[in-house]
């Protein structure tokens, strides 16, 4: 039940402001383009809301002919997390391709093309990139999103993502500060805790967001983590030492903070979302991401009342809302300026550096499968040579984290059967025998076992071990982060499961 609360007053409409809120369907509901008129000056998408490019296009200037200056907001980093391709695979292989393949100007023309398609579909803000440093290489939801392990190398390529996606007219939001990436933990699911001394975090957490500060990231989103050398009670994301004390006052950064989804259970399961919200505005956020779980009418007016109420309280300083509601407002008033007004249109000048594309540069629609390519490394057994008829692929399949989801398919069948023709194909598990059942469905062919993340997952290794003392011609593909040995008559190391990444490796399997 809310609260009855004026519609026209500006307490409301700056509360509604500092939202970002999702909802379900390819269509404005009637709700939230009434909430929009209302004052809501932001509204985030996911992979539920996009069935095509054409879709989605309708989709933005329906919101747009409710505001011509709203922001719409994806989370859209390309590779393993896509929305705007999660039925069929990313076109853009990921971050930690991008950084093992170490070539700036590649990662700004992925971004840019990244963001050229955005735009070209209304979309003015992307909750990209990840600048967390992987040091944890058993991270259960970074991993292949980040670009490595090496803080100066994150932060080279922050930076260039932050100029690429910018100089399409669409505004970055780096994340997770100030860092997720030494986490062994969920966010989604619990509250992750980092216990390293103040000088690691700045050595290696900061760099690659200092890196996008400099670069002019027009946004940051905020982690749902502990990290007691800063804060010892509150997480990042409701943390007045960590949002204004070392962001705003510290690193200078001026732009506007986003909150991580509040849904998630590291706020949600402590605080609640109300709650969550409000210490999270008193904090020094500007706006409040909600929607990938919470979708629905209620939810925002739910929010919109308890920050209407803990302003009338005393609770939250009506100037620190209005702060908020202004920093949301800027950006979108830049977004609107820097949109792109049709296909193939440039930019304003003056968004960001390296607008051109070099001489013998890749093709910009075909620049995602480039960087997949240069990102395979393969490893050769003695006498390996590549497949020429057609194999079996297992592909051994964990669980997927939240922030992927399980409905984008992944793997190098598909690619494989259009480059072999009869190429059989079967998914596995964990289970005590998945080795014995991989060879049963194989038969007499060639086995392609694919795998993300083997050194997490100790039954996965495990059936890598049986196959391959009982066939030791099989091919191994990782399309996680590449930390166990190689191993296989041929391993391919892909940095990402995209949908490139895996045309990518297919084409290696074969000798292409």
């Amino acid at each position: 039940m809310t609260t009855l609360i004026s519609r026209s007053d500006t307490l409301t409409r700056d509360a509604l402001a500092v939202l970002q809120p999702g909802f379900t369907g390819t269509a404005a509901p009637d709700w939230l383009l009434r909430s929009v008129g209302e004052g809501l000056s932001s509204v985030g998408l996911f992979g539920r809301n996009i069935a095509s490019p054409a879709q989605l296009a309708a989709l933005t200037a329906q919101l747009r002919a409710e505001r011509d200056d709203v922001l719409v907001a994806i989370d859209e980093e390309g590779g393993d997390v896509t929305r705007l391709e999660v039925r069929g695979g990313s076109s853009f292989p990921g971050n930690l391709a991008l950084g093992s393949v170490d070539d700036t100007a590649l990662t700004r023309d992925v971004a840019r093309e990244l963001g050229r398609r955005l735009a070209e579909c209304g979309v003015n803000l992307n909750w990209a990139p990840s600048a967390d440093v992987n040091s944890d290489p058993g991270n259960p939801v970074i991993g292949v999103r980040s670009f490595g392990a090496d803080p100066q190398l994150v932060a080279r390529h922050t930076a260039a993502y932050v100029e690429g996606l910018q100089a399409s007219g669409v505004a970055a939001c780096t994340k997770h500060f100030p860092g997720h990436g030494d986490t062994a933990v969920d966010s989604h699911l619990d509250m992750p805790r980092i216990d390293v001394a103040l000088d690691t975090l700045h050595a290696r957490e900061l760099a690659p967001f200092r890196a996008a500060i400099a670069a002019g990231s027009k946004s940051v989103m905020s982690a749902h983590i502990l990290l007691p050398a800063l804060d010892p009670t509150c997480p990042a994301t409701l943390s007045p030492q960590i949002l204004t004390g070392l962001l705003r006052e510290e690193l200078g950064y001026q732009g506007l903070i986003i909150t991580d989804g509040m849904e998630m259970r590291a706020i949600s399961a402590t605080y609640g979302i109300e709650r969550g919200s409000v210490l999270a505005i008193a904090a020094g956020a500007d706006a409040i991401c909600v929607g990938g779980g919470l979708a629905d009418e209620e939810t925002v007016l739910r929010l919109r009342d308890a920050l209407v109420t803990a302003v009338r309280s005393g609770e939250l300083p009506e100037e620190r809302l209005a702060d908020a509601a202004a920093r949301v407002r800027a950006l979108a008033a830049w977004a609107r300026q820097a949109r792109i007004p049709g296909p193939g249109a440039e930019v304003q000048e003056g968004t960001a550096p390296g607008n051109g594309t070099a001489v013998g540069a890749p093709h910009p629609r075909e620049v995602g499968l480039t960087a997949a390519r240069r990102a395979v490394r393969v490893t050769r057994a003695p006498g390996a040579v590549p497949l020429t008829a057609a194999p079996y692929v297992a592909a051994l399949a964990p669980v997927a984290n939240i922030a992927v989801g399980d409905e984008t398919p992944w793997g190098v069948a598909a690619d494989l059967a259009r480059l072999l023709p009869g190429t059989e194909t079967g998914t596995f598990n964990d289970g005590a025998d998945a080795a014995g059942s991989i060879l049963a469905a194989a038969g007499e062919r060639r086995i392609v076992a694919v795998v993300r993340d083997e050194h997490r997952h100790p039954w996965m290794a495990a059936a890598l071990d049986a196959l391959l003392a009982a066939r030791p011609d099989t091919v191994v593909v990782e399309m996680g982060v590449p930390q166990s040995a190689p191993r296989g008559a041929l391993h391919i190391a892909t940095h990402g499961a995209a949908r490139v990444c895996g045309q990518a490796a297919a084409e290696a399997i074969v000798g292409r």
